[in-house]
C-alpha cells in the first residue's frame, strides 16, 4: 500500500472515549479527553504515562479495537472506522498480555498467523524461519510455547506482529513483568526495528527509563490528553537548571518546608509529595547550602538531600503538577474505585 511520503503514519485529533458505570454506584470513567497525536514516519514513538492515563484506550482505538466516542483517528492516511480492514493490514499489534497459542509451538504460532494473512504455507514457513532466526528463538522453535520464559513469549508475541511485514507496529507496554535481563534484551530488539524494517512504532510504557531509552520522540499522557510532547532530550534541556529532593523526618513537615522554600530567592517549583519536597534550581551545587540552611533555621528537620539533571519525571512534574509515582498511585486507586 503506497503512502504519500509526506504524510504522518499516525494521526489522532480530539479523541474522547468514556466507558459506562461498571455497576450500580459507579461513575462513568473519562478514558480520553481530547486527546491528540501526530506521529512522522519511521520512527519510534513513545506514550508515556502511568497506569490509567489513557495510553492502551488510544492504542485501541488506533487499532480498530475500539471506537472513540467523538474525534478522528487515522493510520497511513486511513480513517480507522471508515477503513478498518486497510488499516488492519498496515499494522501489528501486540497487547499487554500475549496473543501466542501457549499449546502449539513457536513454529506453529508463526505459520499459522502468516495464513492468517493470507501467505501460502510455503511462504508463511519460510517466514516463520526468518522471525524464528533473527530473534533468537530458533532452538526453541519446535517447543511448547507453555514452556517458554517471559522474555521468550515476547519476543514470539512481536514476531507475531511482524509476520505480514506491517507499516506501523504497535507495542502496547511490552516489557511489563519482564525481569530486568529480558527487559533489556526486548529494548535491544526494539531498538532494531526501525532501522531494519524501516517500521513505525508506537510504543506504550509507564517505565521511564523505557521512554528514554527507546523513543525518538514521545508524548506525556495526563488524564487522558496529551499535555506535552518532544523527544527526551528536548523535554528534559526545557527544564532549567537542577532538580533538589529532600527527604523530610516526617510527612507534617512538608508544608511548611514548601513555604519556606517558597521564599527562597532562585527557588521554583516547589512540590510536596509527602515527606518529599521536590524544587528546581539554577545550580544545586550552590542551593543546597542555603536550602538546608533555611530549613534548619525554620526547625523542619531533614533526612537526605539529593541534586540531580532534569529526568522525565522532572519533566511529567513540571507539566502535571504531581510526580510520576504518585499519579501511578493515584490512578490505580482510581481504578479501584471505578472496578
Amino acid at each position: 500500500m503506497a503512502v504519500p511520503s509526506g504524510r504522518l503514519a499516525l494521526e489522532a485529533s480530539d479523541l474522547v472515549k468514556t466507558y459506562g458505570p461498571s455497576g450500580r454506584g459507579k461513575e462513568p470513567v473519562r478514558a480520553l479527553n481530547g486527546l491528540n497525536l501526530a506521529v512522522p514516519h519511521g520512527t519510534v514513538f513513545g506514550l508515556l504515562g502511568p497506569n490509567g492515563a489513557g495510553k492502551s484506550t488510544t492504542v485501541k482505538i488506533l487499532t480498530t479495537l475500539s471506537r472513540a466516542d467523538s474525534g478522528d483517528a487515522r493510520v497511513m492516511g486511513l480513517d480507522v472506522v471508515k477503513s478498518q480492514n486497510a488499516v488492519r493490514l498496515a499494522i501489528g499489534y501486540v497487547s499487554q498480555k500475549s496473543g501466542s497459542d501457549v499449546d502449539a509451538t513457536g513454529r506453529e504460532n508463526l505459520v499459522l498467523q502468516g495464513r492468517i494473512y493470507g501467505l501460502s504455507r510455503s511462504a508463511a514457513t519460510r517466514r516463520a524461519e526468518e522471525l524464528l532466526d533473527r530473534f533468537g528463538l530458533g532452538e526453541a522453535a519446535n517447543r511448547i510455547v507453555r514452556g517458554y520464559s517471559g522474555g521468550m513469549q515476547r519476543k514470539l508475541d512481536v514476531a507475531l506482529g511482524l509476520v505480514h511485514r506491517p507499516q506501523v507496529l504497535f507495542l502496547d507496554e511490552p516489557t511489563t513483568g519482564l525481569d530486568p535481563e529480558a527487559r533489556a534484551d526486548m529494548w535491544a530488539e526494539i531498538e532494531k526495528l526501525t532501522g531494519q524494517d524501516g517500521l513505525t512504532v508506537l510504543l506504550t510504557t509507564h517505565y521511564l527509563e523505557e521512554a528514554d531509552r527507546l523513543a525518538g520522540q514521545l508524548a506525556i499522557v495526563d488524564r487522558g490528553a496529551v499535555v506535552v510532547e518532544g523527544s527526551p532530550e528536548s523535554l528534559k534541556a526545557s527544564l532549567r537548571g537542577d532538580a533538589i529532593q529532600i527527604d523530610l523526618a516526617g510527612a507534617s513537615l512538608g508544608s511548611q518546608a514548601a513555604s519556606l522554600l517558597s521564599r527562597l530567592p532562585g527557588v521554583r517549583e516547589v512540590v510536596v509529595d509527602g515527606a518529599v519536597v521536590r524544587c528546581r534550581v539554577d545550580s544545586g551545587a550552590t542551593a543546597v547550602p542555603a536550602v538546608l540552611g533555611l530549613l534548619d533555621d525554620g526547625g523542619v528537620a531533614v533526612s537526605s538531600v539529593t541534586t540531580s539533571r532534569p529526568s522525565l519525571d522532572d519533566v511529567y512534574l513540571r507539566h502535571t503538577g504531581r510526580s510520576f509515582s504518585a499519579a501511578e498511585l493515584a490512578d490505580e486507586s482510581a481504578s479501584r474505585r471505578a472496578a
